[in-house]
């Protein structure tokens, strides 16, 4: 797990080392362990290496035998054992214990189609001298991030937006239909970020990038291309065991210790009953909730499954003060706004974690494969309502976040002029899918390619990151996920009960009665913090704070808060308003502070 930039330059362009220095200093928090450049030329690579396989051989860049290929990559390569098998086979026999000088090889070996025989979460630049060509490339589901910049003069690549601010030709500029999306999805979707300029490279794809500077995308991967099946329970139960188990047996290899994210829920309890399956050992575990809530039940549980399988498990009791002391910090990890409210928390568990640990396993995709979010199973009237509604999307996300009055009231008009890019990308993530598909597989892949990576996946790379600390995600290996969504819907839900199939396979390896709670989302009680005579003081200093006088109508504000104060709504919106007021003097009014990850909130503001 890394952090990596470069850039390719014009024709006449002198090669800026320089630049590859400052990129690198606003990434020093993915790769504490080593760092390296590279400058060939035109193109100019650098990498921030958090060392986790390779240890002392895995200095990157990387180059080939002939010099003729160079590599920065973050993340992880599972199949690394068997791919260099074949690849020594083919007269690539790798010189590092590194599993990214798999990408350099297989490169080398099968060109472009070196995409396909890769299964992992990666992102990376590959300058090919010969083509004279640089190579941008993303895993399947989006699970590393990847960054790039166009400009006259070059293009630069990062994997954070915060490496590339320096790059812009002026003061970096929002865009509007970016941050609508964030006010009513909680996140931005799609090619586009909250920066104007700045893009995301597409999940399961590959940017050629060649000496001209023009852009040609290669798609290596599609969950389009899944098929749906017809299979039996039986059939199925088996051929999930032997995915789990051939993904789990590649995501432990590590050279550094691991351990595990667990809450009360049913994916981090699969994956904790995997590793202790597959010998992990006493691995340490960790938990977070709230004493004297209800969230002390996860905290409870948690423990429950820590103690079965012999875990050393660590529970986090949180007070709300510091939770929501998170909050700089997080936006600051985040670079994209996205009202995940669980990043807060899971802030606390990284830097608790990343102070004992490089890795940790999490259970993030197992609602988005095997369909476990209650939004995939709506009530027919429901459905058929909210399409008629709402057309577009088979009634799929058609509520926005915020109400419709604040909408009307608090929105300046460059974000009333944007109203249609709400539901966009939800659309036209639903208008790609195939019409055999069942409403169900359409609702998931909405999700595969909106949601995941750009809302669950930001808070499980960045967040984590932000300490240090690499998160591995085995139900988001492609098999496992592509085998979720060919399933018939019977054996994704029985009744109002997701996941039916893990279920079932799951029951006895999990301890007696686990499978008997209900799903709950992981709750952060917003609303017993932003209250009172704070929302008062937030309201004040949202009022004079520049970004929000520019994109929202401030003379509102007042009323938003009175609202809030006598318990009629408006937590969301002032939460919101917040968040952005925060990111706007990070990243727009002066990009290159870091927060602390303890802070009071209000100074920022």
């Amino acid at each position: 797990m890394c952090g990596i930039a470069g850039f390719i330059l014009a024709q006449g362009r002198r090669p800026e080392p320089e630049w590859l220095d400052r990129m690198a200093e606003r990434l020093a928090h993915r790769g504490p362990d080593d760092r390296g450049r590279y400058c060939a030329g035109l193109v100019g690579l650098v990498q921030t290496r958090l060392s986790i396989i390779g240890l002392e051989s895995g200095h990157q860049p990387l180059l080939s035998a002939d010099g003729q290929l160079a590599l920065v990559a973050n993340g992880e390569v599972y199949n690394y054992i068997e791919l260099n098998a074949e690849l020594h086979a083919l007269g690539h026999p790798p010189r590092t214990g590194s599993d990214s000088e798999t990408i350099l090889n297989a490169y080398a070996a099968h060109g472009l189609n070196a995409l396909d025989r890769l299964r992992g979460m990666f992102a990376f630049a590959l300058h090919d001298a010969r083509a004279g060509r640089l190579i941008l490339g993303r895993d399947r589901l989006g699970i590393k991030p990847l960054f790039y910049v166009r400009r006259p003069d070059r293009i630069a690549f990062a994997s954070e937006i915060k490496a590339l601010l320096a790059l812009l030709p002026e003061s970096p500029r929002i865009q509007p239909g970016a941050l609508r999306q964030f006010l009513q999805n909680q996140f931005a979707s799609g090619e586009e970020t909250l920066i104007d300029g700045i893009r995301r490279v597409p999940p399961g794809t590959a940017l050629l990038i060649d000496a001209d500077l023009s852009i040609r995308e290669h798609r290596y991967w599609s969950a389009l291309d899944v098929a749906p099946r017809r299979i039996e329970f039986e059939e199925a139960r088996a051929e999930l065991d032997v995915l789990m188990d051939a993904a789990m047996h590649e995501h432990m290899r590590s050279d550094v210790p691991f351990g595990l994210f667990l809450s009360g829920g049913l994916d981090s309890a699969v994956l904790a009953a995997k590793l202790a399956e597959q010998g992990a050992g006493r691995i340490k575990s960790y938990s977070v909730g709230y004493r004297g809530t209800t969230m002390s039940h996860e905290l409870d549980e948690a423990a429950r499954v820590a103690a079965h399988f012999g875990f050393d498990h660590r529970p986090l009791a949180l007070e709300l003060p510091r939770v929501f002391g998170r909050l700089p910090h997080t936006v600051w990890c985040a670079d994209e706004l996205m009202r995940d409210y669980a990043c807060l928390p899971t802030s606390i568990l990284a830097e608790t974690a990343g102070t004992e640990l490089k890795v940790v396993f999490s259970g993030e995709g197992g609602d988005e494969a095997f369909a476990g979010y209650g939004r995939y199973r709506p009530p027919l009237a429901e459905r058929l309502l909210k399409s008629l509604l709402h057309p577009g999307s088979g009634g799929f996300r058609t509520r926005g976040q915020w109400a419709g009055r604040w909408t009307r009231r608090l929105m300046g008009p460059a974000l009333r002029a944007v109203a249609d890019a709400d539901r966009a990308p939800v659309q036209r993530a639903w208008r790609e899918t195939p019409r055999h598909w069942s409403d169900m597989q359409r609702r998931q892949y909405t999700d595969l390619i909106t949601a995941l990576p750009d809302n669950l996946l930001v808070k499980t790379d960045r967040l984590l990151m932000g300490f240090g600390l690499e998160g591995r995600v085995p139900f988001l290996d492609h098999r496992i996920v592509e085998f979720g969504l060919s399933l018939p819907d019977a054996l994704k839900v029985r009744g109002h009960q997701g996941k039916w199939l893990v279920r079932r396979w799951a029951e006895p390896k999990l301890p007696p009665g686990h499978l008997e709670r209900p799903k709950r989302g992981f709750h952060v009680p917003v609303g017993d913090w932003l209250r009172g005579s704070l929302a008062a003081e937030v309201g004040q200093r949202l009022a004079r704070n520049p970004g929000v006088r520019d994109w929202f109508e401030v003379s509102t504000i007042p009323e938003l808060v009175a609202a809030r104060q006598a318990g009629r709504g408006g937590g969301r919106e002032l939460f919101g308003l917040m968040q952005f007021a925060i990111w706007h003097r990070l990243f727009i009014d002066r990009p290159g502070l870091t927060p602390a990850p303890d802070e009071d909130p209000l100074d920022w503001i």
